[in-house]
């Protein structure tokens, strides 16, 4: 039955393959060009299994090993004011730069590798100017390499264009220098982009109406004295979560980098960035990119998790015990060697300085997110990248071929939902997921699922609207008639049955119960009792050959008639009919021991198996029609039926069926018979069970009949006749044996005028 399954799956994928390439394909191409146009909500929905895959399959376990986050949090916020000295010197919130003095001191005393500002803006004079020469003074005496953010304004003054170089010449600030030329070299980054375009700086002031930005420069001491200058801008997705990073960017005029490039660029020994293709270089650092120059944000995590957090504070309070001769670290939750060769970068972590966004870790996270994630990214050397295009629409085109094969082969209702309601997102979800994970690489899954979807849409309407009428015919008309597995196959052969019938070979299966009349009798005053037993019969009986491939063609009576290797093509018919025929005899068997445990009467089955060429089909109406065959064959498989009676035999089998089953039988040759109206005589057979199942005393019954049968068909009768008296005796019940023993001693008393060693079978 499994074989059957598997054999009828197979058949519709061998016949049903265009098409379901067929509808994959339009699927695929229907979903890219939503894609491409935006379509059906694609884009909102890539945006968000990628946060939930992000979120899922990316989160690192434990904190950078590289980068410390010096924090301007609330309780920065209440320190300093709630400090009488600290609020003297420092002022509300924005501070004045003493206190960053106090700050980058302490971090070059503690070992600090390089400091970050961002968010931190450093682009106005402070009302103290002392404190902004103090600030420039600190970063020219300890020598720590300090990288300020830069931002733009539309309302900025354009700056002039020209020729970078990395690092910049010493700025010329001194009276009749060019200020904004000198500015420029120092801002601006040598960047080589391919061929490609820069994005170019702007802001949106109102929907649709934008309009340049330019860099609002830091202050000319720190300009002279800072390391390194980089943008910070936000750089949202259409919906506003942080989730990608360009590296550069232009006004217009000259190219200018982001704050991580900034810094990384010295890392690296980089003199300039250069973009290739899908590959970004920074000194020895080559990174995978996008092909428009950005790369997405491998965040790891929310960022209290990701790196260790110090508020400011605690180093405001570690520089004033230096001062005083104490341990730095006493007390104030800073680890020794905390700072010691790693990155430090500054910003505001409280939610009332206005820096909070959005990324897929959360929906209230420090903006300095993006830049720490940006900057672990370089360090790392690997960002997220997108897939090509043409990955993920072959994966797209997958999906699609597997969810139209699958729902097309195995044409289930419970299937179909699953599938389309379970299975199809999840699946392309699971291998973004995966992408993410080992590889760091953004396999698109909206683009997929949609294709998937639609060629599961595709598919049930092709199964429920097209295939299934047809189908749906063919099953009504044979569901009484055959096994549902094999009308499946019928179908999926396409062999469908058609009114004007067809000749081909296939063997006939009649049967018959012995004595029935007298069997009828004992029910004679509980007729509905006859009936329900004979049902029972018939249904055992049919369910063996059922089971075996056949088709049943009707009941006359208590006879049975069957077909094998019809409506189906079975090539192997006759095998399929000898076994069904021993298989409804193991049952009759059963129902015998049922009968004679409830005092029924015993009852025999005898059954003939014919195999020969007929005509087969539907004979009938358009109306009712009955599916049967017709030819000599039929006929003699019903006489063979019949002949039992006059051999003991309960299966008797013709030559043909004989001829192509016998590899796989036990036989006995009962005769040569001559049926009525025919010249020809033809050699029959009783079929006593499979190949290797005949029991030894068996097979010694039937090897002394066929020398009894060869001596018999040499007139030698009184020889014949003692080689079956004396099996006879060791097998009592073997009928064939008494029938010849009988005629052989009716010949020895009688011996025929005219002998030829054929019997003529009666009508």
């Amino acid at each position: 039955m499994a074989s059957d399954t598997w054999k009828i799956l197979l058949l519709r994928l061998r016949h049903h393959l265009p098409k379901m390439l067929g509808v994959a394909v339009l699927s695929t191409a229907v979903a890219a060009g939503c894609w491409l146009a935006g379509g059906l909500g694609l884009p909102v929905l890539e945006r968000a299994l990628y946060d939930r895959a992000l979120t899922t399959f990316t989160r690192s376990k434990g904190q950078s090993a590289d980068i410390v986050v010096v924090a301007i949090d609330q309780s920065s916020l209440d320190g300093v004011r709630d400090n009488p000295a600290y609020a003297r010197d420092f002022g509300p919130y924005p501070w004045n730069r003493g206190l960053w003095t106090r700050v980058v001191e302490e971090l070059a005393n503690q070992g600090a590798k390089a400091v970050l500002f961002d968010g931190v803006m450093m682009d106005e004079p402070s009302t103290d100017e002392s404190t902004d020469a103090g600030f420039a003074q600190v970063l020219k005496d300890t020598g720590l390499p300090v990288y300020l953010g830069v931002a733009t304004h539309p309302r900025a003054a354009p700056l002039p264009k020209v020729e970078p170089v990395h690092p910049p010449p010493a700025p010329d600030f001194g009276e009749g220098a060019d200020v904004m030329m000198a500015m420029a070299r120092v801002l601006a980054f040598p960047v080589k982009t391919d061929g490609r375009a820069l994005p170019v700086l702007e802001s949106e002031l109102l929907p649709g109406a934008r309009q340049p930005n330019h860099l609002v420069p830091p202050i000319a001491p720190l300009l002279a004295e800072a390391d390194g200058f980089g943008l910070v801008e936000t750089e949202p997705d259409p919906d506003g979560v942080l989730r990608r990073t360009r590296f550069a960017y232009t006004d217009g005029a000259n190219a200018y980098v982001t704050l991580p490039v900034a810094a990384a660029a010295d890392f690296f020994g980089a003199g300039e960035l250069v973009f290739s293709g899908r590959t970004l270089r920074l000194g020895s650092r080559e990174l995978k990119v996008n092909p428009d120059g950005s790369a997405e944000l491998d965040f790891g995590g929310p960022l209290h998790e990701r790196f260790p957090i110090v508020p400011v504070v605690a180093l405001l309070d570690a520089w004033s015990l230096r001062q005083e001769g104490k341990p730095p670290t006493g007390g104030l939750g800073i680890e020794p060697d905390l700072f010691r060769g790693r990155l430090v970068v500054i910003g505001p972590t409280a939610l009332g300085l206005g820096e909070t966004r959005v990324t897929p870790f959360g929906s209230s996270a420090p903006g300095l997110s993006k830049q720490l994630a940006a900057l672990e990214n370089l360090l790392s050397g690997r960002f997220i990248t997108e897939a090509p295009f043409w990955v993920s629409l072959l994966f797209a085109l997958g999906l699609a071929v597997l969810s139209a094969v699958l729902l097309m082969t195995v044409r289930s209702p419970a299937l179909e939902l699953a599938w389309l309601l379970l299975l199809v997102v999840p699946l392309s979800f699971g291998v973004m997921g995966a992408s993410l994970a080992l590889g760091r690489v953004h396999v698109l899954a909206a683009l997929p699922a949609a294709a998937g979807l639609l060629a599961c849409l595709g598919a049930m309407a092709s199964n429920h609207l097209f295939a299934n009428r047809e189908a749906a015919f063919i099953r009504q008309a044979f569901s009484r008639y055959m096994e549902p597995r094999l009308i499946e196959q019928m179908i999926e052969e396409n062999q469908l049955p058609k009114l004007d019938g067809e000749e081909r070979e296939l063997t006939a299966f009649f049967s018959d119960i012995r004595g029935f009349s007298s069997f009828s009798e004992s029910f004679q005053h509980n007729p509905r009792e006859l009936v329900r037993v004979l049902n029972q019969y018939l249904t055992r009986v049919s369910s063996a050959l059922l089971n075996e491939g056949g088709c049943l063609d009707k009941y006359i009576g208590d006879a049975v008639v069957c077909l094998f290797g019809a409506p189906i093509n079975h090539t192997d018919h006759a095998v399929r009919a000898c076994r069904g025929a021993l298989a409804a005899q193991a049952e009759v068997a059963k129902l015998r021991a049922e009968f004679r445990a409830k005092g029924m009467p015993d009852v025999y089955t005898r059954i003939g198996l014919n195999s020969a060429r007929l005509f087969v089909g539907n004979f009938g109406s358009e109306q009712l029609f009955d599916y049967t065959a017709m030819g000599d064959g039929m006929n003699l498989a019903s006489r063979l039926e019949g002949a039992n009676k006059s051999y003991g035999s309960l299966i008797m089998i013709g030559p043909r069926t004989y001829e192509l089953a016998r590899d796989h039988i036990e036989v006995r040759e009962l005769d040569r018979v001559r049926v009525a109206g025919k010249a020809e005589a033809v050699t029959v057979y009783e079929l006593l069970a499979l190949k290797g199942a005949l029991p030894a005393q068996k097979r010694w019954t039937v090897q002394r009949y066929h020398e009894a049968l060869a001596l018999y068909r040499e007139q030698r009768f009184a020889e014949a006749a003692g080689v079956l008296k004396a099996q006879l005796s060791e097998d009592p019940e073997d009928g064939p044996t008494a029938v010849l023993l009988a005629r052989c001693q009716k010949y020895q008393e009688h011996p025929p005028a005219h002998f030829d060693g054929v019997v003529s079978l009666e009508k």
